[in-house]
């Protein structure tokens, strides 16, 4: 299952439709991060990624986006070589493999964001 909380705000070309379940997944997780991946299948880069933020699962929502979509063909356009790609909260943040470096540290900035609101 998806979680499109943020999907209006990050990805505005993508369509959801929402539903009782996801409306309350998304407010349980209104606070978390939006971890978007840009994929396609099959992808062993996207897939070995997944295992890589494993341990980090509980600490951000992921959405992932499949580029070969009709209504993302935006994104296929922009990302067909690169994926996968990674975009926290909508904005960029790492492509073809996952810089965990940066990755915590933007997490861990965004959370202590978060705590201070």
């Amino acid at each position: 299952m998806m979680v499109l909380c943020f999907l209006g705000r990050a990805l505005p070309r993508a369509r959801h439709s929402p539903s009782p379940l996801g409306r309350q997944l998304c407010s349980a997780s209104a606070n978390k991060p939006v971890l978007t991946l840009f994929t396609k299948k099959p992808c062993p880069l996207c897939d070995e990624a997944k295992e890589v933020l494993e341990p980090y699962k509980k600490r951000f929502v992921l959405h992932e986006v499949d580029i070969t979509l009709p209504e993302n063909s935006e994104w296929y356009d922009k990302y067909k070589y690169d994926i996968p790609v990674f975009h926290l909260n909508g904005k960029f943040l790492m492509k073809h493999r996952v810089d965990i470096q940066k990755f915590e540290d933007r997490l861990r900035k965004m959370e202590l964001q978060s705590e201070g609101n």
